[in-house]
């Protein structure tokens, strides 16, 4: 059985070796065989290397993270009299943006400790799924509304959606018609109710989509699609002369402002046209007395399709067939930022480039040039 040395004793031998001490000297001063020298003084090494590689790779780290601190800290442009939820609000885009930072980094670089900032994503969590489910009570709020024709009051739209399996007070949803500007007829004054259906009543397109000028027949319609999460509203006018759309706005909210802002852009634009007939559904935004009123001071006569026939709106709704399949469902649009952008490309490309069969396979911006051209001659050969 080979010899047992003390660990203190093995180590005091060896340094007397690694200090340059002859190995034959200390074999026959402390009667240890060269060969157990000789293993004790690579395990020395062995170990020295191993503890050397293990400082370096500790110091990597350690720069490494120093550096990712550096640059986090000119990224957010951070300065000592920062509050503290600004620096939060950095901190999360900080994270949300740039993968190869830690959390403990990025904590340590801006002063907040771990806990802090996770208790602030939670929140902020639980604040975007409200901020959902609001979203996608709305549409359900909206889409009752339309269905009832706008019969229907808060706690007649409450009991509809407890039948489906959706619990809201009274208030909430009445909160939200606010927000959405919907006004139950019965809400509305007795004395105003049948000359107000009466109004609602008049299709004056009837489904003759063709034209003979422009700034004739505006149609005008609201679609919505789905941005990570979230309900965003698209709202055209498209001139039926030349199937060029006019005015679009998009919004996060369904509202009667959304329909109003669009009007006006489009009005201002084409130079506020006379004899003018605008045409939609009878959806709340437009059947709403702001709305209505708008188009009074503008001169405007109002035209509606009948209830639950999409065809009498027909023009409004081939576009948004073409925009979602040559379009929208072709992209996954990273923001509402990402998809207004996606919005105005298509609209440019639809107005400038696309061929329409009811044009003659024109685009609606050549077809109106080719309309003036040909307006101009006529009036040339008259002066002649």
């Amino acid at each position: 059985m080979p010899k047992q040395y003390p660990e203190e004793f093995k180590k005091q031998v060896t340094a007397i070796c690694l200090a340059g001490a002859s190995l034959v000297t200390v074999s026959k001063k402390y009667h240890i065989s060269l060969n157990t020298l000789y293993c004790w003084r690579k395990e020395h090494q062995q170990a020295e290397d191993q503890s050397t590689t293990k400082d370096y790779s500790t110091l990597c780290r350690q720069h490494k993270r120093q550096s990712h601190i550096l640059q986090i800290v000119r990224l957010s442009n951070i300065i000592d009299d920062v509050p503290r939820r600004k620096r939060l609000e950095i901190l999360a885009r900080l994270h949300e943006q740039f993968e190869q930072y830690s959390v403990h980094e990025l904590c340590k670089a801006l002063n907040i400790s771990r806990g802090t900032f996770y208790n602030h994503i939670f929140r902020r969590a639980d604040r975007t799924k409200y901020l959902q489910r609001q979203q996608e009570l709305m549409l359900q709020v909206q889409r009752i509304f339309d269905d009832s024709q706008q019969r229907f009051g808060a706690e007649k739209i409450r009991i509809i959606l407890a039948e489906n399996g959706i619990c809201v007070g009274k208030k909430r949803i009445r909160r939200i018609m606010q927000e959405l500007d919907l006004t139950s007829i019965h809400e509305n004054a007795k004395s105003g109710y049948r000359s107000r259906q009466e109004y609602l009543k008049r299709n004056l397109v009837n489904q003759e989509f063709s034209v003979t000028r422009p700034n004739e027949i505006w149609a005008s319609d609201i679609t919505y699609f789905k941005v990570k999460g979230y309900a965003v509203y698209l709202c055209v006018i498209i001139d039926l002369f030349s199937r060029k759309v006019v005015g679009y706005r998009v919004s996060r909210k369904c509202s009667t402002h959304l329909v109003t802002a669009t009007f006006k852009d489009a009005f201002r634009v084409r130079g506020n046209p006379t004899d003018l007939t605008f045409h939609s559904d009878r959806g709340g935004q437009y059947t709403s007395d702001t709305f209505y009123k708008l188009l009074q001071q503008g001169g405007v006569k109002q035209s509606f399709s009948r209830s639950g026939r999409p065809c009498d709106n027909a023009v409004a709704e081939i576009f948004f067939v073409s925009f979602k399949r040559e379009e929208a469902y072709r992209r996954d649009y990273s923001s509402e930022a990402d998809f207004r952008k996606s919005v105005d490309e298509y609209v440019r490309f639809y107005n400038e480039q696309r061929p329409h069969q009811t044009l003659a396979y024109k685009s609606p911006v050549r077809f109106v040039e080719l309309y003036g051209q040909k307006k101009t001659q006529a009036c040339e050969k008259t002066c002649v």
